[in-house]
C-alpha cells in the first residue's frame, strides 16, 4: 500500500522538476540548488527514517543543481540541455530512493502520512 507520505514526495519531485526546466541560465544560480529541494526538504525528509542512500541521492541533487547554474547561455544551449537533464535525472533517482528504502518515521504518522515503520511505498 502506497503512504499519504508517497503522495508528497510526488508533488516534492514534481515542484523539483518544474524549477529544473525552468531555469534559463541567467538570475538566481546562487538559489536554484535550494529551489530545486526545497520542497523536498520541507515536506518529505523529516517523514523518513534516515537512510545513507537517500542522503546520498540528495546530495546528488544539489550537485547536478549547481552544475546547471553554473551552466552559462554562452556555454551553448547543449550544454544547459545537458546539465538540465542530469539534474532532472538525479531528481528522479532521489525519488527511486526514497520509494525504495523510505521508511516513515514518528513524525510523519503523527501527521497521518503513513504508519510508523511502513515502507513509504509498496515494493517497487
Amino acid at each position: 500500500m502506497t503512504t499519504k507520505l508517497a503522495e508528497e514526495l510526488a508533488r516534492a519531485t514534481a515542484t523539483g522538476r518544474r524549477r529544473a526546466k525552468a531555469f534559463s541560465g541567467l538570475g538566481g544560480a546562487e538559489h536554484l540548488p535550494w529551489a530545486v529541494i526545497e520542497a523536498f526538504d520541507a515536506d518529505v525528509r523529516g517523514h523518513v527514517e534516515r537512510d545513507r542512500r537517500i542522503e546520498e541521492e540528495r546530495d546528488r541533487v544539489l550537485i547536478a543543481a549547481v552544475g546547471l547554474a553554473e551552466t552559462r547561455p554562452e556555454d551553448g544551449a547543449e550544454a544547459l540541455a545537458a546539465a538540465r537533464t542530469r539534474l532532472t535525472d538525479a531528481i528522479d533517482y532521489l525519488e527511486q530512493a526514497i520509494l525504495r528504502f523510505g521508511i516513515v518515521n514518528a513524525q510523519a504518522a503523527k501527521r497521518g502520512l503513513g504508519d510508523h515503520g511502513q515502507r513509504v511505498a509498496a515494493q517497487i
